[in-house]
């Protein structure tokens, strides 16, 4: 450190977070190297908000690894609509509809999973299918349908997907809004018996999935345990994890907690 930089006393403490603690400072500012990293942080986040989907190299991934696709687009024609109009990004369109209904299969599927963009696209391509893979060990004699990959799409988005698929649960595997250490966080959001106009209250979500957060094991073991719990319960969301007449088998990881979507 250059003799310049007058320490700070919780620097120590910078093993233990990403967060910006610790910074020391040079006059009454903040040193060089770490202005210049809070601006390289900043154009990460900005860029990852930014980038767009790769739907065709998902499908590419997911059909080697087995699984079935469908694509849809959000009522967001394009980025710029998709950012300046949450609401759009929460309905499909017309297109995306048709397909899904057409696609209804008998009996329905137990669940669905859906690789949506969210506000970080860089976050699916890079988290999403491993936590797939993952999870599909843990759901032995599940009917899961095709995943569907959602372009242009918020949460609720998946309320409409699963509603027209039929099926029971709905599973969003979803860039979260990054942060100034995180533009690649993925969120995982389960909601029981898909509808159009379902809360956040009705939702379960499991926040920051990636290499430096909560890996894919321990957040597949996450999304099992509920979606076996949702199954036996017959819902998601805040009465979920407080429910005492739920009996299951396993428990989730400890010290990772499930919320509420927000």
């Amino acid at each position: 450190m250059s003799d310049s930089v007058i320490p700070d006393p919780s620097r120590a403490l910078r093993r233990f977070t990403p967060a910006r603690i610790g910074l020391g400072r040079a006059g009454d500012s903040l040193p060089t190297r770490e202005v210049l990293a809070f601006g390289l942080a900043h154009a990460q986040a900005r860029d990852a908000v930014h980038a767009v989907l790769r739907p065709d190299e998902l499908e590419r991934a997911l059909g080697g690894s087995g699984f079935a696709t469908l694509r849809v687009h959000s009522a967001a024609s394009d980025r710029a609509a998709y950012l300046r109009r949450p609401d759009l990004g929460r309905q499909l369109d017309p297109v995306g509809r048709a397909r899904l209904s057409g696609a209804r299969a008998a009996p329905p599927p137990d669940a669905v999973v859906v690789f949506a963009d969210g506000l970080s696209a860089q976050a699916v391509h890079a988290h999403a299918l491993p936590v797939l893979v993952e999870v599909s060990r843990h759901l032995q004699g599940w009917r899961l349908g095709p995943v569907v990959i959602a372009e242009q799409s918020r949460v609720a988005l998946g309320d409409e997907i699963g509603d027209l698929l039929g099926a029971s649960i709905v599973v969003m595997l979803i860039g979260e809004r990054p942060g100034l250490s995180a533009p690649d966080s993925l969120g995982i959001y389960l909601t029981w018996e898909p509808r159009p106009g379902r809360t956040d209250a009705e939702r379960n979500c499991i926040s920051n999935v990636r290499r430096e957060g909560l890996d894919y094991p321990s957040a597949a073991a996450t999304l099992a345990w509920l979606m076996h719990a949702a199954r036996r319960a017959g819902l998601t969301g805040v009465r979920l994890k407080d429910e005492p007449a739920i009996s299951t088998d396993s428990t989730p990881p400890e010290g990772h907690i499930t919320g509420v979507a927000t």
